[in-house]
């Protein structure tokens, strides 16, 4: 006979104390901080109703590392040391480290990941929605290969389909809502061979729009709906050579449109019309830089409010598609903005919808080339150098960590990118220079510095280390252990079909 829920908390309760009582640590802290966790854990419960909504959230490159710099940068932020600090997305019930290979490579590309997670299967390393039978590049293997996406199931359930990214909304991760592509960089028209049949991604988002399929999309990539001969209301020029305006075809088909902040606002979202957001040419820019466009919060905002309506629900994927681009940068700071800007956005979300009916995922498709140093002291800049620790305190001393060759070092660095210490000579070889340069911590934490790293590549490079996924809401309590990307989806659709 199972116990009432309220007899298992008061025997915890119980428990917990008498143990307190034997120990000499009981008043610490650490330890009853402990012990009211495990009295939290005791008493949860799963939710098992159908999903009415889910939310996919990806900050695209944002690994188990990339995570933990952003935690510190966050706490750091609000006066804290910054390891004691909790995102908000770290507070959920349920979570799982997720495994991120594609079909044919070790480290993952973010346009067959993010088609794992939208079809339930893993695929090749730069293809989106389409079987691993499928060759990148090559569009006479489109045919047959196309799978299909947890958009058009949910459009099959006449629920609201949504997606937004600080990307292109072209780009692989929010193409994977709406797209079957064997290239990603298929993005207009020019990219297409001229005997494929394929048609290219800004297409294919126009398409789903007209047709009902995807009801909200928001992000960058103007310059990929509109041709040539044409420039945007910031005087850049499109991409397209086929003379087709697919902003103009959208609006026509009575799709409000928004192209900067004053637009956004003036969007209204409970009229059921379809929304098309373009904030900038090519990607949004980095939370750091942001002027005139709105958050990946305003618009995660703004997207609830125009599905909510729905009486069946709706799904949305909200990707921070920059937090990828600064890392391959190797610039910490915009890295770290733009993941402060992802969680605001997840806490917003959780704000705005209801455990009992809303599915939240937060995840990432892969993780970057991102390392941290050693022995640094509690609350060392997160983006700066490394500082002694304190013996008899818990914040570090003011005075720097050194390596052997007597110069400090930062906290965070990469194992390869543009901040590499070897450099090119005139011969155009790489060389090692007759010293590491000194860095200071004025230089380490200013928003432009870029990370040292190892191998000199020009862009930093994805990692295949495991990312981790947070749940909360129905069968959020499916993630746990190691799985593999493509078990997402299925979460996702054993939540909204449960019974």
């Amino acid at each position: 006979m199972k116990r009432s829920l309220i007899a298992a908390t008061a025997l915890v309760a119980f428990s917990t104390a008498s143990f307190a009582q034997d120990v000499a640590q009981k008043d610490s802290k650490w330890f009853t901080d402990a012990l009211a966790k495990i009295q939290e854990m005791s008493i949860r419960q799963p939710i098992t109703a159908k999903a009415k909504n889910v939310i996919l959230f990806t900050a695209d490159g944002n690994g188990v590392g990339t995570n933990y710099a952003t935690r510190l940068f966050v706490g750091q932020q609000k006066g804290g040391l910054g390891e004691e600090y909790v995102l908000p997305y770290e507070q959920f019930p349920n979570l799982a480290l997720v495994k991120t290979y594609n079909t044919n490579a070790q480290t993952p590309d973010s346009a067959p990941t993010a088609s794992a997670m939208n079809t339930g299967v893993k695929s090749k390393f730069s293809t989106i929605n389409v079987s691993e039978n499928a060759v990148a590049s090559d569009c006479s293997t489109l045919a047959g290969n196309e799978l299909t996406t947890f958009a058009e199931l949910m459009e099959k359930a006449g629920k609201s389909v949504g997606v937004i990214s600080t990307a292109r909304i072209t780009h692989a991760t929010p193409a994977a809502v709406y797209v079957n592509t064997v290239d990603r960089d298929w993005e207009d028209n020019t990219g297409i061979p001229e005997d494929c049949a394929q048609k290219d991604i800004a297409d294919q988002l126009a398409e789903a729009m007209k047709s009902g399929r995807v009801d909200v999309a928001m992000g960058g990539g103007r310059r990929h709906f509109f041709p040539t001969d044409v420039t945007d209301e910031e005087g850049k020029g499109g991409k397209r050579t086929d003379g087709r305006n697919l902003i103009e075809e959208l609006k026509g088909s009575g799709a409000q449109y928004a192209w900067d902040e004053e637009s956004f606002k003036a969007l209204t979202t409970g009229n059921n019309a379809p929304i098309i957001g373009l904030f900038e040419s090519s990607h949004m820019k980095y939370e750091h830089d942001r002027t005139g466009e709105p958050s990946i919060a305003e618009m995660t905002e703004a997207a609830i409010k125009a599905m909510a309506g729905n009486e069946n629900g709706y799904y949305l994927v909200v990707e921070a598609g920059r937090v990828d681009h600064a890392n391959h940068d190797g610039n910490l700071h915009r890295t770290l903005t733009d993941g402060a800007a992802f969680a605001e956005a997840v806490a917003l979300a959780d704000q705005l919808t209801n455990d009992e009916d809303t599915l939240i995922i937060v995840t990432a498709d892969h993780e970057h080339a991102i390392a941290f140093n050693g022995y640094c002291g509690r609350g060392s800049p997160i983006t700066g150098l490394c500082y002694e620790i304190d013996d008899a305190g818990e914040k570090h001393l003011d005075t720097l960590n050194m390596a052997d060759d007597g110069k400090p070092y930062t906290v965070a660095g990469f194992l390869n990118g543009p901040g590499a210490v070897l450099v090119k000579g005139e011969d155009e070889k790489f060389t090692a220079p007759e010293g590491r340069q000194t860095v200071t911590q004025e230089e380490a934490t200013d928003p432009d510095y870029i990370q040292q790293a190892m191998i000199p590549l020009s862009s930093e490079t994805h990692s295949g280390e495991d990312v981790a996924v947070y749940a909360k809401g129905p069968w959020a309590h499916l993630f746990d252990g190691t799985v593999e990307q493509n078990y997402i989806f299925h979460v996702m659709n054993h939540a909204v079909n449960a019974q």
